[in-house]
């Protein structure tokens, strides 16, 4: 039913990019059940152009973390001054317990912490359903996107990289599976590659897509912006990788997603959707972190060793096209 009334929304989500991708679903549901909404949009700098094209947005605000929690107060300067209809304070901040509004949702201890974040996300607003993640984007992205992954066929993306070398898959095993996937007898014979990565995870990519006979590359390595990236992965058939921001814009965007995990925790992250599968180490995370000396910050290794390639073969047949 729609609601009427409800007008100024303030919504507060994440600093990371997966974490704000699975908080979409909400925005999509306030834009759906509120006509009248107009949404101010807080996030951090890494996410800010996944929301650049949300209907109805009336602001957003980069928020960048500063000694102190001063980004606290500086964001605290900029909203006060508004009665809020509406506050979604995914991040639990001391914001939505001093602003002047007449509804407030705040995730808190009293949210199940087992349960998917999108799960999780739906009972901060106390939904009877679970709205999925989807994305919204921009002309200006649509068209970079076009130009990076042009129309000619069926594209299998891939993202062999993450912001954490625990939870990477080794690079070789990835290469044998865009083979497997590219090759006569494979689900997308003949198809196209694209490779996306972040700034700063350009080398284990590249070997990825030099891999790839030249005239099936396509190179979306370090191109753009987060939502660029969003709007060439809506351009794929397909797409692999590991748990990474990558991962859930792919899979919010309706693609085709078998998610890669081990290092991280799939009942939490996993790709959601009806058209997303996972391939998961034998051992669960709080295993694999299990060592003498294991320390997050120093590791340079992958933990994702022990999955197999047979595994994530039997994790692609069953995603559903």
């Amino acid at each position: 039913m729609l609601k009427y009334g409800m007008e100024k929304v303030l919504f507060i989500t994440s600093t990371r990019i997966g974490d704000a991708v699975l908080s979409t679903g909400l925005i999509d549901h306030i834009l759906n059940s509120y006509p009248e909404a107009r949404l101010t949009i807080v996030c951090g700098p890494l996410p800010a152009s996944l929301f650049a094209g949300v209907p109805r947005l009336e602001r957003l605000i980069v928020l960048k973390k500063k000694p102190w929690k001063r980004h606290w107060l500086e964001l605290w300067q900029q909203v006060s001054g508004t009665r809020w209809d509406m506050v979604v304070d995914l991040r639990d901040s001391v914001i939505s317990r001093v602003l002047r509004a007449d509804k407030v949702f705040r995730h808190g201890a009293h949210i199940p912490s087992h349960l998917h974040k999108v799960e999780q996300n739906a009972r901060v607003m106390q939904l009877g359903t679970v709205p999925a993640p989807r994305l919204w984007i921009t002309p200006e992205q649509a068209k970079r996107a076009a130009e990076l992954i042009p129309e000619g066929g069926p594209v299998v993306g891939v993202g062999p990289t993450a912001n954490w070398i625990g939870k990477t898959w080794p690079v070789e095993r990835f290469i044998e599976i865009v083979r497997d996937l590219t090759a006569a007898g494979g689900r997308f014979p003949g198809a196209r590659v694209a490779v996306f990565a972040a700034p700063g995870e350009e080398g284990p990519a590249y070997e990825v897509l030099n891999s790839v006979p030249e005239s099936s590359r396509l190179d979306v390595i370090a191109k753009g912006d987060p939502g660029t990236a969003a709007a060439a992965l809506a351009r794929c058939s397909f797409y692999i990788g590991n748990d990474s921001g990558l991962m859930h814009c792919a899979a919010a965007a309706g693609v085709p997603t078998v998610g890669l995990f081990g290092a991280s925790y799939v009942a939490l992250y996993g790709p959601w959707g009806a058209h997303t599968a996972y391939a998961h180490t034998p051992e669960s995370f709080d295993e694999l972190t299990n060592f003498p000396g294991y320390d997050p910050k120093t590791l340079t290794r992958s933990l994702m060793t022990s999955l197999t390639v047979d595994a994530v073969r039997a994790a692609i047949q069953k995603c559903p096209l």
